[in-house]
Order: structure tokens, then sequence, then C-alpha cells
């Protein structure tokens, strides 16, 4: 599968935006998530879903701000951004992984495909 992340931008806090990762090659399998990474800082978990059954899982320093969402018919998964913070800004990686089990949702090495990025810059 190859998964392709878009919808990054520049915008000021406070600001919304949505990402947007799109699977080709077959449907999404077991957990989709996002993860973000900022420089000189590990790759962290941002939020998952359920592929199946929509349950959805956030990091807490997003919760109530940010929501996952999937369109099966597109074979896609979304990210809205609400109340953007500078502390936000990152690149964001969206994930599959398919054979994850919940209790290791949160850790990038359960995750077996990665797309390419897209950058979000979130100004004060």
């Amino acid at each position: 599968v190859q998964l392709q992340a878009y919808g990054g931008g520049l915008v000021q806090a406070g600001d919304s935006l949505s990402l947007s990762c799109a699977a080709s090659g077959r449907p999404f399998g077991r957990y989709v998530g996002w993860f973000r990474q900022s420089p000189g800082k590990e790759r962290e978990f941002v939020a998952a879903i359920l592929w199946s059954g929509g349950n959805t899982y956030y990091r807490d320093s997003v919760k109530g701000r940010f929501a996952i969402s999937r369109d099966k018919a597109k074979n896609t998964v979304y990210l809205r951004m609400n109340s953007l913070k500078p502390e936000d800004t990152a690149i964001y990686y969206c994930a599959e992984a398919p054979r994850a089990i919940l209790s290791a949702i949160r850790e990038p090495s359960s995750y077996d495909y990665w797309g390419q990025g897209t950058q979000v810059t979130v100004s004060s």
C-alpha cells in the first residue's frame, strides 16, 4: 500500500487546518494513525482510528481540538485540526498499522507503512 499525506501549510495560532491521507493499492488495514515530528524531537503519536469500527484515539494535548475521521469510499483518513497552537508545528505523517493491537497504537514501531509527511507551521 502507498500512503500520501497532504493538506499542510502555514497558518496563524487559532486557525484550523485539515490533513488528508489517501491509500492506494488496497483498502486501509486495521489502524490508521497520524504522527508528528518537529526538529530535535522524536516522532510522537497524535491520533488514530480503527478503520473498521471508527473508534478514535488521541494524545492528551490535542483532545478537543483535533478530530480524526475516515471515508471508506475514498479510502482516505482525515485529521481536522482546530485551535492550532505554535507547539503543533511539525511534519505530520500518516501511517497504517494493519496488525497492531490497541495497546500499541501509540508506538511508531507498530506501523508498517508511512506517508511522506506534510509540513504544518503555526505562527504566533
